[in-house]
């Protein structure tokens, strides 16, 4: 155990740590997250407008802890053009940036029409499979539809040949288990400590821990006892307490297998440095 009292060797697999809302104190996060534990961080480029995925490829080339994806967010499909195409493919081929996404289908808001997210996702999940890059996959819906329609695009963009995480998973365990069967991984968030899970500790209790990693999706989803304030990646180990909980296994063993399992999915080596 750390001098925290958390097991060592975390490794946050979602977060957003160059939004905004560490503008003021970066620096002070990403090292109170290593104190507490978390050996990695992978920063999200997405989900704050096209542009914002060059923060986080800066943000990894000068920092050892972190590393990046790059992508488009449901929300922000329709912002995909021509330009902004050129650029992704820039960014992605830059250094510890290990992954496409957060890309999906978010009908649960809609910020973008549905035709239009489920064009630019597949559109990103072809490239991916061009590039060998994993995605990190983002599904939101008041129904079933959005992961419906997700999984087809995934069979028939992917062609069973690339890998990715059902990032912040909040559905059934029917569906999680065919999304194991389609080549893709299971990650919970701060929601799967909260007191009203929805059944969604059952969901974690009964799927191999061989395929599940843990995020914050830090600054949001802050986790239970932290409730209204905003999330960090120094949180992470108390998603990984609920999941060793639902899971009846050691926290130490949680700690080291979803780590182990994110450094697989990414590719990362065994050293940050």
């Amino acid at each position: 155990m750390s001098a925290t009292g958390h097991a060592p060797g975390w490794l946050d697999s979602h977060c957003h740590v160059t939004a905004d809302a560490f503008a003021e104190d970066r620096e002070d996060v990403i090292a109170r997250a290593e104190n507490d534990g978390v050996s990695t961080m992978i920063a999200i480029g997405a989900g704050y407008g096209i542009e914002h995925n060059g923060r986080a490829v800066e943000l990894a080339a000068r920092d050892p802890r972190v590393f990046a994806t790059v992508g488009v967010h449901p929300h922000d499909a329709d912002q995909l053009d021509d330009p902004s195409r050129t650029k992704l493919r820039e960014w992605l081929g830059a250094p510890r940036v290990v992954a496409m996404g957060e890309c999906g289908l978010d009908y649960f808001y809609e910020n973008s029409p549905r035709e239009i997210q489920r064009e630019v996702f597949a559109e990103q999940v072809s490239l991916a499979r061009e590039l060998d890059l994993p995605v990190c996959i983002h599904a939101r819906d008041k129904a079933s539809d959005a992961y419906e329609e997700l999984l087809d695009i995934w069979r028939a963009c992917g062609h069973g040949e690339v890998e990715g995480v059902l990032h912040c998973y909040t559905h059934d365990l029917p569906f999680a288990r065919r999304a194991l069967d389609q080549n893709l991984w299971i990650s919970f968030s701060g929601i799967l400590t909260f007191k009203r899970d929805r059944g969604l500790r059952s969901v974690a209790a009964e799927l191999p821990l061989e395929r599940l990693l843990v995020e914050t999706d830090a600054p949001l989803l802050a986790p239970e006892g932290h409730r209204g304030q905003r999330n960090e990646p120094c949180h992470v180990s108390t998603v990984g307490a609920a999941l060793a909980t639902a899971q009846q296994k050691p926290i130490e063993e949680i700690a080291l297998q979803t780590a182990r399992n994110a450094r697989s999915l990414f590719r990362l080596p065994e050293s940050t440095s």
